[in-house]
């Protein structure tokens, strides 16, 4: 018996042409202070207006935090009630004395 097979309702493409990344709300702004942290001369930190985030903290910094990670940066993060303060924290870890 020959088995009858339906056209595809979705169109097909190479995967090669399939993107590998998405463009979250929170691309731009995440772009942008990452590529101020790469300028970023040690013991600074930049000074990001709540205003012009785009997103509540939480998010930004959440957004923010998963693209670090990604990029295998050390970053920190701090606010108070108009900024959001990033830098890069240090690489060294901390050593334990045993007593």
């Amino acid at each position: 018996m020959k088995a009858i097979r339906a056209a595809s309702h979705f169109k097909t493409l190479d995967l090669g042409d399939v993107p590998r990344s998405r463009n979250g709300k929170h691309k731009v702004i995440v772009s942008l202070i990452l590529r101020d942290l790469d300028l970023l001369k040690a013991g600074a930190a930049l000074r990001v207006p709540l205003a012009e985030l785009g997103d509540t903290k939480e998010n930004v910094r959440s957004a923010l935090n998963r693209a670090t990670r990604n990029a295998k940066l050390n970053v920190a993060t701090a606010t108070d009630e108009n900024f959001l303060y990033v830098w890069n924290a240090s690489k060294s870890k901390p050593s334990f004395v045993s007593a």
